[in-house]
């Protein structure tokens, strides 16, 4: 089972994301009620949500590189600058970190996007635009060879 789909909503004044029905269902059944969850962003265009069962699995992947490849470097402290581990409250909520918020303008209306196995939070208006963008000639070949 996979998070897929698109699901507006908003996120209140406190910068707290009501997490849609579909995903915390998904979640529950896929990982277990109460999960913990690993926040984060890799750009800091988007949020990251992650079941923290899943960030391990990233975690242990980076563990076979040595603690000073500079990819790993780079990752591990971008993901870090903006990360936050957080709990679902009862109503269904997560608190997105303060840092995302502001660099991703996460206030009011994102789209969340389910990404397999984790979650993307967006800017509403800023990705609507981006998606109107045409696919490039480099995305589409990229695409066809895995015969899409």
């Amino acid at each position: 089972m996979s998070f897929r789909g698109n699901y507006p909503t908003k996120i209140d004044e406190k910068g707290r994301l009501k997490v849609p029905a579909d995903f915390k269902r998904l979640a529950d059944e896929q990982y277990g009620e109460g999960t913990k969850f690993y926040i984060t962003s890799k750009d800091g265009l988007r949020a990251e949500i992650y079941p923290l069962k899943e960030w391990e699995a990233i975690e242990a992947k980076l563990a076979t590189l040595g603690s000073m490849h500079p990819a790993r470097k780079k990752f591990v402290d971008t993901t870090n600058y903006y990360g936050q581990m957080t709990e679902m409250d009862a109503q269904g909520r997560l608190l997105l970190p303060q840092v995302i918020r502001e660099s991703a303008d996460l206030k009011e209306e994102v789209v969340v996007l389910g990404s397999l196995t984790f979650l993307e939070v967006a800017n509403r208006p800023k990705f609507k635009a981006k998606i109107d963008e045409p696919m490039t000639e480099a995305e589409q070949a990229a695409l066809a060879e895995l015969g899409i």
